[in-house]
């Protein structure tokens, strides 16, 4: 393995750190960096001569100051699970990554309260893992929960499965611990409800993609522990079935968590790449729903017995065609795999582009199957799908390459197109091209294009403002364009 040789400020900053901070909060092996200059899907391919690893705040400040002092790019990292590229590091090896994964400390837990202080490098399922110790937990979950740290979850305002009733990252942040680019210490922690002075600068910093600062801590909301749960699969015919089952159970009750539509064709994907998945329902169907619905109080109905109650005139009237309800904490959680593996799933059956995307939630069924079919009209010999958080309005729409086609000719002429193409169905339907994954580099180009001049003459300006050198994580979201040089 090649080691990258050090810009002479590189080789300063690098030297700066390790005397103030020691050798432990340095790594320059190329064999311990390599793991951590690739994104989650293998689009994009990074290069740094060095990994900088603060294990506090004050560590932190210290690297941000010395950083700004040399003029050295930051990239900050957690669980570098970003699915647009976000925490991968610029190509030409001209930044520095900044790993948060030593700040994995939960500084707090308050069950009276319902919030808990979790610094940055803390891995969401370690989160979880300790709210519910306390008899609370943390309502937001995803696939990679296993390795996503909670610094990366809030600076993306990550999604997840729970958003249709507890809303996104951004709802469940009550306060945020930041070093700006300057290293200066934005204190935020405090869980005011009420707070007016001036300008939000914690909620500026959550989805900025660290691009504005570095997120060192955030105040979260917990919620009570779930005491019982059901977890449902449905077949029925198309996402408008989907949307009206929906609507109809909300009538019914609150106690719906999440509703995941997923295609009969993403099914098949995870049931022919995933070993040990297997079809939840004997009969095959067009689209799937997965239902989970939970109560907090052990005295209430349960929560299968409601959804037995609610499903089954669903089922006489035919708008569900067949239906199951997991029978066990581990037939749930298989159903669960199958959601959670759709995007591995996919990604081993061949090259695609993947579009996170939103729209009005009333529009989401037609534009799900209206907008598949105009795109593989429109690029023949291709297939396109959609699954996700139907119930938000948010979903994860992919077109795949036709079969037989050379994976990097094909990102190289026709993906681009076809990405252009979705995400004109998507704004002409009112809609946003990134509904929780974030800019990142994968979609810089595609928001300056579809952005309004007002948006994007705003973000520029607060990025001048913050970080006027371009330093923090350089070529994301708006990139260096504009930038001045670093002193």
């Amino acid at each position: 393995m090649t080691m990258i040789q050090p810009s002479p400020r590189q080789t300063s900053l690098i030297d700066a750190v390790r005397a103030a901070l020691g050798d432990a909060a340095v790594t320059t092996d190329p064999g311990d960096i390599a793991p951590w200059l690739d994104d989650w899907r293998g689009r994009y391919h990074g290069r740094s001569p060095a990994i900088l690893s603060p294990d506090s705040t004050a560590a932190v400040a210290t690297v941000m100051r010395l950083a700004a002092e040399h003029g050295v790019p930051l990239v900050p990292q957690g669980g570098n699970t970003s699915m647009v590229g976000g925490a991968t590091p610029p190509a030409d090896g001209s930044a520095v990554i900044v790993s948060l994964r030593r700040m994995n400390r939960i500084r707090s837990i308050d069950p009276a309260a319902g919030l808990a202080v979790a610094e940055a490098g803390v891995i969401l399922a370690n989160l979880h893992a300790a709210a519910e110790a306390e008899g609370m937990r943390f309502p937001l979950t995803l696939g990679a929960r296993g390795s996503a740290t909670i610094g990366g979850l809030a600076s993306t305002n990550a999604g997840g499965t729970q958003v249709l009733r507890f809303g996104t990252m951004r709802g469940l942040v009550a306060g945020v611990e930041a070093v700006l680019p300057n290293g200066e210490i934005h204190d935020g922690l405090a869980a005011l409800k009420k707070d007016n002075r001036g300008y939000d600068l914690d909620h500026l910093l959550i989805g900025a993609e660290g691009t504005l600062g570095i997120l060192t801590a955030v105040t979260l909301r917990l919620y009570p522990a779930i005491a019982q749960r059901a977890v449902a699969w449905v077949g029925l015919a198309d996402p408008e079935t989907a949307l009206a089952l929906l609507r109809r159970l909300e009538r019914q009750t609150d106690t719906i968590e999440s509703f995941e539509i997923v295609s009969g064709d993403s099914l098949a994907q995870v049931l022919t790449h995933i070993p040990g998945t297997r079809a939840p329902l004997a009969t095959t169907h067009r689209w799937h729903v997965l239902i989970e619905s939970v109560a907090t109080d052990p005295a209430a109905e349960s929560p299968a017995a409601l959804l037995e109650r609610l499903l089954a005139p669903a089922l006489a009237d035919g708008q569900a065609a067949d239906a199951t309800i997991a029978a066990s904490e581990a037939q749930a959680e298989a159903f669960w795999r199958i959601r959670d593996s759709l995007s591995e799933a996919e990604r081993a059956s061949g090259p695609a582009m993947q579009h996170d995307i939103s729209v009005p939630v009333a529009s989401m069924p037609r534009f799900m199957v209206e907008a598949a079919a105009a795109a593989e009209a429109r690029f023949p010999g291709s297939h396109a799908t959609a699954f996700g958080h139907l119930g938000d309005g948010n979903v994860h729409f992919h077109v795949r390459a036709p079969a037989g086609v050379d994976p990097a000719r094909w990102y190289a002429e026709d993906a681009p197109g076809v990405t252009r193409f979705v995400h004109d169905l998507v704004v002409a339907a009112g809609g946003s091209i990134s509904a929780e994954h974030g800019i990142g580099q994968m979609k810089r180009a595609e928001l300056a294009r579809l952005s309004s001049p007002a948006r994007m003459a705003a973000l520029r300006a607060i990025k001048a403002g913050l970080d006027p050198y371009g330093l923090m994580n350089p070529d994301k979201l708006l990139g260096l364009a504009e930038s001045p040089p670093a002193p």
